[in-house]
């Protein structure tokens, strides 16, 4: 039998495996803002994200203080009024059966670890609302793709998110990209004075309540063989 080839481990795989699989969505949030350096540190990083050509089509919008406590006050209106504005289209149904029974186990173990029951339509709506308000994270980022606002720009954006996740948890800060936040794109763009671009989604970023049993939910993967083929 032939065995198997031995890992090539590189000095960087275990730190890269810690990181990677060490970052986790964060669904409360101490008010401790992150210092501005870290901040300026994170976001510098994040910009070495790859993109198609290099053309970057990413603006970044970053609010904190009063800023981000009138914003969080206008979605909450735009929601409570059921005034959505979505740039790029969402819909339930672009989801496969596969996909939906993994969005259910995550939900039902979510929704379970803040003591919410299956059928407690009225306690999901007002956690949702309540999340408007960035899980009481001090900070919260933008992302909008530029140029023409494609599916296409939109893929780099998603290379720069994933690339700002990373460094956020590199840098000690927990974050949770919520796509409801990219609901309400007028709303973001009105009170941050912005004519351009296309909103992808809103990460609240700060250091977790490590006291906040929302903060224990773990997720798990699919298996390698269930996502990724391998053609010899």
């Amino acid at each position: 039998m032939k065995r198997p080839a031995p890992i090539n481990s590189t000095e960087l795989s275990g730190s890269a495996e810690k990181l990677i699989r060490g970052r986790h969505a964060t669904r409360a949030f101490r008010p401790d803002p992150v210092p501005e350096e870290t901040m300026r540190a994170i976001f510098s990083l994040a910009g070495a994200a790859p993109s198609n050509s290099n053309a970057q089509p990413w603006q970044v919008e970053v609010v904190s203080g009063a800023p981000r406590e009138r914003l969080a006050n206008a979605l909450q209106a735009a929601h409570a009024e059921k005034r959505t504005s979505v740039d790029l289209p969402y819909s339930e149904d672009m989801y496969a059966r596969v996909h939906r029974m993994r969005r259910a186990a995550f939900g039902a173990e979510l929704y379970g670890a803040l003591g919410i029951g299956p059928d407690d339509d009225a306690a999901r709506a007002a956690y949702d609302a309540e999340s408007l308000r960035f899980y009481g994270a001090p900070h919260a980022a933008f992302l909008f793709v530029t140029g023409d606002g494609g599916t296409r720009l939109a893929a780099d954006v998603g290379g720069y998110l994933q690339t700002l996740l990373l460094a956020m948890t590199a840098y000690g800060v927990d974050s949770c990209p919520q796509g409801l936040l990219s609901f309400y794109a007028d709303t973001v763009r009105g009170e941050l004075g912005i004519t351009a671009g296309k909103l992808l989604v809103g990460i609240s970023f700060g250091y977790a309540d490590e006291t906040a049993p929302v903060n224990r939910v773990t997720t798990g993967r699919a298996a390698l063989d269930a996502t990724t083929a391998f053609h010899h």
